[in-house]
């Protein structure tokens, strides 16, 4: 199972990646956040155009 964690730290933002006994962490600063944030959502919006996207 994976599980995603975001906390907030003084000056950046923690991601924690974990997928069973595997761990990644990320510090972001906070444009490097914003940057991520545009780009998921971006990403997410594209993945939902394409699901009402047939191909005969």
């Amino acid at each position: 199972m994976r599980e995603i964690l975001v906390e907030l730290e003084r000056n950046r933002v923690r991601l924690v990646v974990r997928h069973g006994e595997d761990e990644a962490v990320l510090k972001l600063n906070l444009q490097e956040a914003q940057t991520l944030s545009d780009e998921l959502k971006q990403a997410l919006e594209d993945y939902q155009q394409r699901k009402h996207v047939r191909i005969d």
